[in-house]
């Protein structure tokens, strides 16, 4: 997917970027795997806001996401690549041979017209899913499960993946994102291939009013603040704050470690990248 610049004909659009959607076949959702999402502005079912600055965006409605791919053993044809407002990577429409059609996370590299499956005999191709003990070493992985029929919970964003490096009886030595080794069930389902829209990352928000578009509201530095909104907050004239910084809780925000006890994930970690 290439990315897109523009002719510096205002200020805002110098340095700005965005997608050339030359992958993308089709600009409207499947009706029967939509639903509405409506907008919390970061409140939770008591009406407090548990998550800041959210307020405000586009419309939009939720693609219902086959994370779980428990069609077994039933092709299926790439009918659309199309794009989702809800998340960095491109969706895929499968219509499958006994008339169901459903939404999958779409793999770098999948062509409208291929032919998938998801099965234990199923081939090594792009968008096949196929449990962890009947994939080669080496090969590159996403929406990988933690517990079988659970659905996918690894690596599900644009351009990420993780690879089989080994299997030791049970368990497939999956080298994550995160550069992490876990254990995980042999039996635990995968789909070949890394997800799509990779130059996710390359994106330039150019102006301030591009990142409303997106629900996204202004954050407000803690040390411009009084004292009795932020712990930075108060001192005379330009003040740094005079302290790690913190959020307005008083936890640290920048690097402190706040994890306090250990987690049973932890015991199937064979090598990690950060110690905890």
């Amino acid at each position: 997917m290439a990315i897109k610049h523009y002719k510096p004909t205002t200020p805002s659009l110098r340095y700005r970027t965005g997608y050339t959607f030359d992958e993308i076949t089709t600009d409207k959702p499947e009706k029967s795997l939509i639903k509405p999402s409506p907008r919390t502005g970061g409140r939770n079912n008591r009406g407090r806001i548990t998550c800041r600055h959210r307020g405000g965006g586009t419309k939009r409605h939720y693609r219902i996401i086959d994370f779980k791919r428990d069609k077994i053993g039933i092709p299926a044809k790439v009918a659309t690549i199309e794009y989702d407002p809800n998340r960095t990577a491109r969706i895929a429409l499968l219509h499958y041979v006994d008339g169901e059609k459903r939404y999958i996370l779409a793999p770098e590299g999948l062509q409208v017209g291929t032919k998938i499956m998801s099965s234990p005999e199923a081939e090594v191709t792009i968008g096949n899913a196929l449990p962890l003990e009947r994939i080669p070493l080496g090969s590159v992985i996403h929406n990988i499960e933690l517990k079988k029929g659970r659905g996918g919970q690894i690596a599900r964003s644009a351009g990420t993946y993780a690879q089989v490096v080994a299997k030791d009886g049970d368990y497939v030595h999956v080298k994550m994102p995160s550069n992490d080794v876990h254990l995980i069930r042999k039996e635990c389902l995968a789909t070949i291939g890394q997800v799509s829209n990779g130059d996710h990352s390359l994106i330039k928000i150019g102006k301030a009013g591009r990142t409303r578009w997106l629900g996204i509201r202004p954050t407000v530095r803690g040390v411009v603040m009084n004292p009795v909104d932020h712990p930075m907050g108060g001192g005379e004239g330009k003040s740094s704050g005079g302290r790690h910084p913190v959020s307005p809780w008083g936890k640290l925000a920048k690097g402190g470690k706040t994890r306090k006890t250990r987690k049973y994930s932890d015991n199937y970690i064979v090598k990690a990248v950060k110690k905890r």
